[in-house]
């Protein structure tokens, strides 16, 4: 098995922590590792594992060689989402047809490492065949822990069962990200329903023949693989596509996906209130963008642009969003652990590429 860290994104709902610069991955969100640092650490645990490579924009190429200098760097042209992403990996990387290529975001938390690499190291083996499918697509689940409207759903055929250690089903289909009373239906109703992780297994020729029944890709991309401009004006054509609209949903639909049940502590630090939560700092957070007005009552904390960078401020107060970043507000977290982290990622930056 081989592992292909997926390293790009905005990271959007981090700012003013998360920039186009340094993106969500680069920081050192949790303790002094970046979020890919960890991702790093954490596969160096799986048994057997051959390689690890990580797909990046030429942007942030740089980046992923200072704080990983170990890993195999494959560059994009330009960010299409994760369907062109591990497109390109399927094509660049030379392994075995039947080799299982595990695929996985850079800038997930994980709580049980030794937990996650058993995880990989058994799903890697349902890639091999369950349920009477011979060479299955292998998503891994996150069981609900309440009704989220912030992430997608895997909806299983039932019953399940056990597979190589792993509570499995057949998946049924993709569901995208649900509205409130939605998400309260699938969390009452339970039952293997899951949380998309966006973390995957399949052997190397069963994801190829996948992107060829239901993508262009692997057909736009190979010719142009020996010539970066060829490459980056492949790239300019591409639709932003993620692999789960254009390959698992159909695939679903064939029956040729088999959802993995995950317990592992996971998190995607998706915004700043899950951000919260992962540093210990209680509260909740949301994103205050240029030209809003708000209202700072006692108990909130303002993060935004400063003489020196980032900088922490309490209310209360009213404050009007004026700088070319947004703001974080954050009511009721713990004032010491967010300006550790804004420390944390102030000295981090001091030491930048």
């Amino acid at each position: 098995m081989y592992a292909v860290i997926l390293a790009g994104g905005g990271g959007t709902r981090l700012r003013p922590l998360s920039r186009a610069d340094r993106p969500k991955p680069f920081l050192p969100l949790m303790d002094d590792r970046t979020l890919l640092q960890r991702t790093v650490e954490r596969l160096r645990r799986v048994d057997g594992l051959s390689g690890i490579f990580v797909v990046v924009s030429t942007a942030h190429v740089d980046l992923v060689i200072a704080q990983a200098p170990e890993v195999d760097v494959i560059a994009e042209p330009a960010g299409r989402n994760t369907a062109a992403a591990i497109a390109l990996a399927t094509l660049v990387i030379e392994r075995p047809a039947d080799e299982v290529m595990a695929v996985l975001p850079a800038d997930h938390m994980i709580g049980n490492s030794a937990r996650f690499a058993e995880t990989l190291g058994e799903a890697a083996r349902l890639a091999r065949g369950a349920f009477g499918v011979a060479e299955p697509l292998v998503t891994l689940g996150v069981q609900m822990e309440r009704p989220a409207t912030e992430y997608g759903y895997l909806m299983p055929k039932r019953p399940g069962a056990q597979v190589e250690g792993l509570q499995s089903y057949v998946l049924d289909e993709f569901r995208e990200k649900p509205p409130a009373a939605e998400a309260q239906r699938l969390y009452e109703a339970g039952s293997g329903i899951a949380w998309n992780a966006g973390m995957f297994l399949w052997q190397r020729r069963a994801i190829r023949a996948a992107l060829g029944d239901y993508t262009d890709l692997v057909e736009t991309l190979e010719p142009a693989l020996d010539d970066p401009d060829e490459l980056a004006e492949a790239y300019a054509g591409l639709r932003t596509r993620s692999i789960d609209y254009e390959v698992m949903e159909p695939a679903s639909r064939a029956g040729r996906v088999v959802m993995a049940s995950m317990d592992v502590g996971w998190s995607d630090i998706g915004g700043w209130t899950a951000l919260l939560a992962a540093i210990g700092a209680g509260g909740t957070g949301r994103v205050a963008e240029a030209g809003e007005t708000i209202q700072i009552a006692a108990e909130d904390l303002l993060v935004g642009p400063g003489p020196r960078g980032l900088e922490l401020v309490a209310g209360p107060g009213t404050i009007r969003v004026d700088a070319p970043s947004a703001h974080l507000v954050g009511a009721g977290a713990d004032r010491d652990r967010v300006q550790a982290l804004l420390d944390r990622v102030a000295a981090a930056e001091s030491h930048a590429p």
